[in-house]
Order: C-alpha cells, then sequence, then structure tokens
C-alpha cells in the first residue's frame, strides 16, 4: 500500500474514533458512536497488514488465529453480559488492553536490544509500568464488582507504606532498566508493576470502583500511545 494511502486512511481512523466518542457522550447518539468506534477499529486492525514501513511479515497466521479468538471469546461474552454488568466487562477489556499493551511493548524491546533508541526506552518503561498497573488493577475491580471478592476496602497494617514502597521500587527499577537494560530488570519492573496494581485497588470500596475503572482506563490509553512509540507506528 502506499505510504500516502496509509497515512490517509490512519487519519480517518482517527477521526472516526473522535467521532465515537462524541457518540458516548450522549445515550441518543451512543449507540451510533459506539458502531462507528468499532467500524474505525476494525479499519485499522485491517490495514497494519498493509503498513509499507513493515518489511518483515511473519507470523501472519498467529496474528489472524490471535484476533479469531479474541472476537470468539469477546463477542459471546459482551452480547451475553446484562446492562448492569457492563462496569464489570469495561473492566476486564480495559485490563486486557493494558496487558497486552505492556507485552507488546516487552517483546519489541527484547527484539531491538542494543539498537534501542532512548525514547524507545522511556517509552517501553513507561508502557511497561503503566499497562501492568492497568491489568492487575482492573483484575482485581473485576472480580471486586462481580462480588468474587469482598467488596469491601482490604486495608492491612502499614498498608500505605507498602503501596509507597512498592511504588518507589518500581520506579528505582525503571531507572534500572533505562541505565543498563537487559530482560531482567525490565521482568523485575513488570512484577512489581503488577503487584502496585493490585494493592492500588484493594483498598477501594464497591461504591467508588466506578472512579478507579474511569482511572484505569485512562492508563490504558496512555499505555497503548505509548506502545504506538516503541512500534514505531503513527495509528496507534
Amino acid at each position: 500500500m502506499n505510504s500516502n494511502l496509509y497515512a490517509l486512511i490512519g487519519l480517518v481512523v482517527a477521526i472516526s474514533f473522535i467521532m465515537a466518542l462524541k457518540g458516548l457522550s450522549a445515550p441518543k447518539t451512543a449507540r451510533r458512536g459506539n458502531l462507528i468506534g468499532a467500524v474505525g477499529a476494525t479499519v485499522a486492525t485491517i490495514i497494519v497488514f498493509f503498513d509499507p514501513a513493515i518489511e518483515e511479515r511473519n507470523n501472519i497466521l498467529l496474528i489472524i488465529g490471535a484476533i479469531a479468538f479474541g472476537v470468539i471469546v469477546g463477542v459471546p461474552a459482551a452480547r451475553r453480559i446484562q446492562m448492569t454488568q457492563m462496569p464489570q466487562l469495561v473492566a476486564l477489556f480495559n485490563g486486557v488492553g493494558g496487558g497486552a499493551a505492556a507485552l507488546v511493548a516487552i517483546v519489541e524491546y527484547l527484539h531491538l536490544g542494543d539498537d534501542a533508541s532512548a525514547g524507545e526506552v522511556l517509552a517501553t518503561v513507561f508502557t511497561v509500568l503503566v499497562g501492568s498497573v492497568s491489568f492487575s488493577g482492573s483484575v482485581v475491580t473485576f472480580l471486586k464488582l462481580q462480588e468474587l471478592m469482598t467488596t469491601r476496602p482490604v486495608v492491612f497494617p502499614g498498608g500505605r507504606f507498602v503501596i509507597a514502597a512498592t511504588l518507589a521500587g518500581a520506579i528505582g527499577t525503571s531507572g534500572w532498566v533505562i541505565a543498563s537494560g537487559g530482560t531482567t530488570p525490565l521482568l523485575v519492573l513488570a512484577g512489581l508493576s503488577l503487584l502496585f496494581g493490585v494493592l492500588f485497588v484493594l483498598p477501594v470500596g464497591g461504591a467508588d470502583v466506578p472512579i478507579v475503572i474511569s482511572l484505569l482506563n485512562a492508563f490504558t490509553g496512555l499505555t497503548v500511545a505509548a506502545s504506538g512509540y516503541v512500534l514505531q507506528s503513527t495509528l496507534l
């Protein structure tokens, strides 16, 4: 595909997402906005296969298989869910998005190795940190809303200090990744970030969980944008 045509389609997709958000802002136009967003996401997924910047097109069957698996799982889940259970579904899908972005960043970082630029390393660290927090936090949020665990705030002695220490450890490990690189510090960062996501949501009571969902949703959006920098994808 011609690079100019690819960029033009990407611009149309970006506009469709803006229109989708506009539609979702009012109940009367929410269905139309959701449809526009779904069409835009579908087109965005398809045109990636024709990105002129991609020189090697390996593992196409694995990618198509992963997409098919997502469709097979996602469509029935969305159709069967009750409106009162919509926050659970949003939390779960949001967590999957954050986790996927973090995994993609890790794989791309390992692929680049020593050839990764400073900007790509920074974007990778940000994506892994925030994406992992979004994933684990969203899972705990889902469990709370689905009443698979207590909806009451889970507080333990010294909890604030543990949360602060975990966050400090994650930030410190981020510096370790930037300074020395390698697989070990990146995996340690992912582990600490996952732990922080759990500890961050546990003290939240059931009534405040929707607020946490909104925050984690914003985290996932930032993560996906950062992963686009790692992948050098203007579309993301």
